[in-house]
């Protein structure tokens, strides 16, 4: 509706609140009508609604993962916040189920699929099968872990770094999720604390 009066906001929700504010505070000198500032009115109060309704439910989200000794567990694994913490032990409780983690990636959907010919076994992406939700949810924390990685001397993040490199971002933010539930299995089937990984340095200096 915007753009046909020449208002063009970049992506994004942030530029949309900011071009919302302004365009609110002072609708007539952009050359709006009345219809459309009334529209413009109406939408911004379904935002703020969104926002509020967002705001709570991430307020009772935290006070789920504050609660569940869990859930505080599994949040200090790269890549894994309160949202992914709070959804994997709903989900899945103590994953006693699963014998394995490599049991619980495939019912996530992250066991990559194979192709096998002879002698030779070639790995594609992952089936997407199983919890799309919780896959999702897995996936997009790699990414953001994914991102800091260069800036990291630890095994777990020079594996990432190197697997970027060598097949690029997409495919380690799908190995990384696959990883980390190995580590969920474990940490909730077993009822310990993760480890942060060593960093090479100290690795090599120790040797």
């Amino acid at each position: 509706m915007l753009g046909e009066y020449g208002i063009i906001a970049p992506h994004g929700i942030a530029h949309l609140r900011r071009l919302l504010s302004e365009l609110l505070a002072d609708p007539e000198g952009r050359g709006l009508i009345a219809l459309l500032g009334e529209s413009l009115v109406e939408i911004a109060g379904r935002l703020r609604f969104f926002d509020e309704r967002i705001g709570a439910y991430d307020a009772r989200i935290g006070r789920v993962f504050s609660g569940d000794e869990r859930c505080q567990r599994l949040a200090k694994v790269e890549g894994v916040g309160p949202l992914v913490a709070t959804a994997m032990v709903a989900a899945v409780g103590n994953a006693r189920e699963f014998k394995s983690g490599r049991e619980l990636s495939a019912w996530l959907g992250l066991v990559p699929r194979q192709h096998s010919s002879g002698n030779r076994n070639v790995l594609l992406g992952i089936s997407k099968r199983g919890d799309r939700y919780l896959r999702t949810l897995l996936i997009h924390g790699a990414r953001s872990a994914s991102c800091r990685v260069e800036r990291r001397r630890d095994r777990r993040s020079i594996w990432t770094s190197r697997l970027k490199l060598a097949r690029g971002f997409n495919v380690a933010a799908a190995a990384l999720p696959n990883k980390n539930a190995h580590i969920i299995w474990a940490l909730l089937t077993r009822g310990d604390n993760y480890r942060p990984p060593v960093s090479a340095d100290s690795g090599n200096q120790a040797a």
